[in-house]
């Protein structure tokens, strides 16, 4: 996996999980270590509702289709 950027990650797992019908608000690049001299910052996963969090444990298991 070549990620040239955290800010490409953050776009391709935003695009994935759209794909399978998940939104996570508060998914972004983390402010702190965004700023920091880190080649790489953390990705900011963020929070979310018990359906989304049920949704996406669906998809990660496989049962997420057509659900």
């Amino acid at each position: 996996m070549d990620v040239t950027s955290t800010e490409q990650a953050v776009a391709q797992l935003k695009a994935a999980l759209e794909g399978v019908g998940i939104v996570l608000p508060s998914l972004r690049v983390d402010p702190v270590t965004g700023a920091s001299e880190e080649p790489f910052a953390l990705v900011a996963l963020g929070r979310c509702n018990v359906r989304t969090a049920v949704r996406l444990a669906e998809v990660l298991h496989g049962s997420g289709e057509g659900s």
